[in-house]
C-alpha cells in the first residue's frame, strides 16, 4: 500500500507540470515512471505496456485540443498504473497483519491480564484441578502434555478414566504442580493453564517458557464459589462459554435440589453420621475422617466430625467414635483394605458400634484423589441423602442419578465400570 501512494504522488506531480513540458519529454517521464514502479513482468502478465506509450504519442493538430486530451490521457495512465500495481499485489503480494490479528486479552483468576490466541487449541495443565476442570468444560482434546500421574490408569479420578486413551501417551510436562519447563517448551502449547494449587509463580513460568500462563482458582471442596469461577474462566479461555454456562446451570440446579430437600429437616430428626476411610496424603483406615465433608455438607447431614473443631481431613481417636456411637456409618472405598485388615485384628471394636450391629454401614465412592473430583462427590451426596432421608429422596434412584451426573460432567457414564469393579453404592458388611 505504501507503493500505491508513492505512485499516486508521482503522477499527481506530473499532472501538475505537464502543461509546461513538451510531448517527447512527457512521454519519457511517463515511460520511466511506469518502468520504475511497475515490474516489467507484471506489465507483460497484466496489461500491454503499449497502451501507455500509444496514448501519450498521439498528437492533436491543435494545441488546445492536444493539451486537453493529454490531461485526460494522463489521468487514464494514472488509473492504469494504479490498477496494474493492485494486480501485482493480487498476484504476488501479501499484507501482514500477524502482529495484531488473532489475539485477545482476558483476566485470569489472579486478576492478571493475559494475552492469548483468539483460538486456544493446544494447552498444558499445571497443578491439581486445572486438567480436571478443563475436562468438565469439554477441552480434553486440546491437551498436549500432562503431569506424570495422569499417565497411570485408575478409577479414582473419573475425568482421567474416561479420557485415558487421550492422556496415556502424551509427553509428561510436570509432577504434582511442578512444571517441567523444557518439556513444556518442547510440546509448544499456546497457553499454560495453571491452578492456584501449583507450586510455581505464573509470571515466572511465563517468563521462562515464553508462553502465556492462565491461572484458575480450582477447588478442593464441592460446589463453592471457586468451582463456579473456575468453570467460567475456562469457558472464556477455550471459547466454550455456552458449555460453561450450561454446566453452571446444571450444577446450581443440583445444589438447589439437595438444599431444598434437606435444609429444613430439624437436627433432632437427623441421624448422626460418621465417615471413615477418608484419604488425605495417602490412604487411611477407619480413623480417617473429615470435618466439612463435602457430600455431607451439601445435604446438611449431622456429621460428628464437625463437632471436633477441626477442619478438613484428619485422623481421629477411634475411642471417640465409639463414644459418639453414630447412627449411620459411611466408609470410603479407598480406605476399605485397611479397614478390613483392622476388622480382622479387632472385630470387637467394630461390633461395639450400633451402626455395625444394625447393618447401617454404607459405601462412599472415593472422590478425593488429587483434590476433589466434583462428579463423584455429588453422586456420593445423593446416595448419602437417600440413606439418611429416605422420605425426602423417595423419587431418587442413586445409581441413575450418578449416571446422569457423570454424563453431564464427563461426557460419558463410567458408573457401570465402577460397579463391575466393586465400587457400587451399597450396604457394607464388615467381615463378609
Amino acid at each position: 500500500m505504501r507503493n500505491f501512494f508513492f505512485v499516486y504522488e508521482q503522477f499527481s506531480a506530473y499532472l501538475y507540470i505537464n502543461g509546461r513540458i513538451r510531448n517527447i519529454r512527457q512521454q519519457k517521464i511517463v515511460k520511466k515512471t511506469v518502468q520504475l514502479f511497475i515490474p516489467p513482468g507484471c506489465l507483460r502478465g497484466c496489461c500491454p505496456s503499449g497502451i501507455l506509450v500509444a496514448a501519450l504519442r498521439k498528437r492533436g493538430k491543435q494545441q488546445k485540443m492536444r493539451m486537453e486530451r493529454m490531461k485526460k490521457r494522463n489521468i487514464i495512465c494514472l488509473l492504469l498504473a494504479v490498477l496494474m500495481l493492485l494486480a501485482c499485489t493480487a498476484c504476488g503480494g501479501k499484507t501482514d497483519t500477524s502482529d495484531t490479528a488473532g489475539t485477545r486479552t482476558i483476566t485470569d483468576g489472579k486478576n492478571r491480564s493475559v494475552e492469548i490466541p483468539e483460538q486456544v487449541e493446544r494447552i498444558v495443565c499445571v497443578g491439581v484441578g486445572a486438567l480436571r476442570y478443563s475436562c468438565y468444560v469439554g477441552a480434553a482434546d486440546r491437551v498436549v502434555g500432562v503431569e506424570d500421574y495422569e499417565t497411570k490408569a485408575g478409577m479414582s479420578r473419573l475425568y482421567n478414566y474416561v479420557n485415558f486413551d487421550k492422556f496415556k501417551d502424551l509427553p509428561v510436562t510436570g509432577t504434582n504442580g511442578e512444571p517441567y519447563v523444557e518439556q513444556i517448551i518442547d510440546v509448544a502449547p499456546q497457553v499454560i493453564v495453571m491452578s492456584a494449587y501449583a507450586s510455581c509463580d505464573a509470571d515466572e513460568l511465563s517468563g521462562k517458557t515464553g508462553i502465556p500462563v492462565f491461572v484458575v482458582p480450582g477447588s478442593d471442596t464441592t460446589l463453592d464459589d471457586a468451582a463456579y469461577e473456575t468453570i467460567r474462566l475456562l469457558g472464556e479461555l477455550y471459547g466454550l462459554e455456552t458449555r460453561a454456562q450450561e454446566l453452571t446451570k446444571y450444577l446450581k440446579g443440583i445444589q438447589t435440589d439437595l438444599d431444598t430437600r434437606t435444609a429444613k429437616i430439624a437436627d433432632d430428626q437427623k441421624p448422626s453420621v460418621y465417615v471413615g476411610g477418608v484419604s488425605f496424603k495417602g490412604q487411611h483406615g477407619f480413623e480417617g475422617t473429615e470435618a466439612g465433608y463435602g457430600p455431607f455438607a451439601l445435604i446438611h447431614a449431622k456429621n460428628l466430625a464437625d463437632t471436633t473443631g477441626q477442619t478438613g481431613a484428619f485422623n481421629i481417636d477411634t475411642e471417640q467414635v465409639l463414644a459418639w456411637d453414630p447412627d449411620v456409618i459411611f466408609l470410603d472405598f479407598n480406605g476399605m483394605p485397611l479397614i478390613r485388615e483392622d476388622y480382622q485384628a479387632n472385630p470387637a471394636f467394630y461390633h461395639s458400634l450400633t451402626a455395625v450391629r444394625s447393618g447401617k454401614v454404607y459405601s462412599q465412592i472415593s472422590f478425593r484423589s488429587s483434590a476433589s473430583n466434583l462428579e463423584t462427590a455429588l453422586a456420593d451426596a445423593y446416595y448419602a441423602a437417600c440413606v439418611l432421608y429416605p422420605e425426602q429422596f423417595s423419587d431418587i434412584d442413586p445409581e441413575t442419578k450418578a449416571s446422569e451426573i457423570f454424563t453431564e460432567l464427563l461426557g460419558s457414564d463410567p458408573y457401570p465400570d465402577l460397579k463391575e469393579a466393586g465400587y457400587a453404592f451399597r450396604a457394607i458388611t464388615l467381615g463378609a
